[in-house]
C-alpha cells in the first residue's frame, strides 16, 4: 500500500479499535497489513469499507494486531526464577502482594501467576490486576477458558490435576486459582497506570512497538511500581534505557525499581 492508503488505513483502524498504530513499528507493521489484506484479496479502499459495515471484521483484525498468543508458564525457566527468587523476596515485605499482568490476553499468565502464588504464600493475600485491550480475550480470560492442550503443555502435571476442571470444550481454571484475579479493559498506550504494584509482568507484548511508545510504557511501569518492586519481561525483549528509567536489569527478564522513582523520571 501507499503512504496515503496506510494513513487512511491507520486513522480508520484507530477510529474503530482505539489502536493507534503510530505507536507501532512503521516497516513492520505496513508489511503486516498488507499481508493481511491481500490474502482476504481486497484493495486496501475496500477492506476500510468491509470495516466500516462490519463489527466482527473488526474484531479479527484487532485479534491479528493484538497477536494474544499465550499459554501457562511460557518459558518456565523464567517462571522459575519468579518461583525460586522474587517471589520469596516479595514475601519478605509483608503480608498482601499487589500484581499487575498488562497484555494478559486469555488470561494464562495472570493464572499462572495465581497458582504459583497459592502455592508459596498460604498465608499472604494477594491481588493480580490482568488487563488487556481485547475485549473478546477478556471474555474467554474471565469464564477461566476453554483452554487448549496447547495452552496448557509448559503445565506441571501436578498443576493440571489442581487447579483445572477438563471438559469437552476443554480446560477450565477451577476457582482455586481464580481467587485475587481481577480482568479488566485497558490500553497501555492511551489509559492511565495505577500505583503500587510489587510485581508487574508485561511479556512479548511491545515487541512491534516504537522505541518511543516503549520508553513511554516502561516509565509508566516504574512509576506505577513500589520502591524494589520488580518487572518481569519476555525474554526476547530488551529495556535499552531500564536505568535512566528507575531500574535496574537484575537478569534476561527481570528488572528491580531503584527505590524511589527518579524526580527527572517523575516529571
Amino acid at each position: 500500500m501507499n503512504d496515503g492508503q496506510y494513513t487512511a488505513l491507520k486513522a480508520r483502524i484507530r477510529q474503530l479499535t482505539r489502536i493507534d498504530l503510530d505507536f507501532y513499528k512503521d516497516v513492520q507493521m505496513r508489511r503486516r497489513l498488507d499481508n493481511y489484506i491481500r490474502a482476504r484479496d481486497q484493495t486496501v479502499e475496500a477492506f476500510v469499507r468491509t470495516l466500516s459495515q462490519s463489527p466482527q471484521e473488526v474484531q479479527r483484525l484487532k485479534d491479528f494486531l493484538t497477536i494474544n498468543v499465550t499459554e501457562f508458564f511460557r518459558d518456565p525457566e523464567q517462571f522459575d526464577i519468579l518461583r525460586r527468587k522474587v517471589i520469596p523476596d516479595l514475601i519478605k515485605r509483608g503480608s498482601k502482594l499487589s500484581v499487575w499482568s498488562a497484555g494478559c490476553s486469555k488470561g494464562a499468565e495472570a493464572y499462572t501467576l495465581a497458582m504459583i502464588l497459592s502455592e508459596a504464600t498460604p498465608s499472604v493475600e494477594f491481588s493480580i490486576l490482568a488487563t488487556d485491550i481485547d475485549d473478546g480475550v477478556l471474555a474467554l480470560a474471565r469464564e477461566g477458558g476453554p483452554y487448549t492442550p496447547a495452552d496448557l503443555r509448559a503445565l506441571p502435571k501436578a498443576f493440571a490435576l489442581k487447579y483445572f476442571t477438563k471438559t469437552p470444550e476443554g480446560h477450565f481454571v477451577k476457582d482455586e486459582a481464580r481467587r485475587g484475579v481481577t480482568f479488566r479493559k485497558h490500553n497501555l498506550l492511551a489509559d492511565t497506570y495505577e500505583r503500587g504494584f510489587d510485581l508487574i509482568l508485561c511479556r512479548n507484548v511491545v515487541i512491534y512497538f516504537t522505541e518511543e511508545a516503549k520508553a513511554n510504557i516502561t516509565r509508566g511501569f516504574s512509576m506505577a511500581l513500589k520502591p524494589d518492586g520488580f518487572l518481569f519481561i519476555g525474554a526476547t525483549e530488551a529495556l535499552l534505557q531500564a536505568q535512566s528509567l528507575g531500574l535496574d536489569r537484575l537478569s534476561t527478564c527481570f528488572y528491580q525499581k531503584v527505590g524511589d522513582v527518579p524526580r527527572a523520571l517523575a516529571a
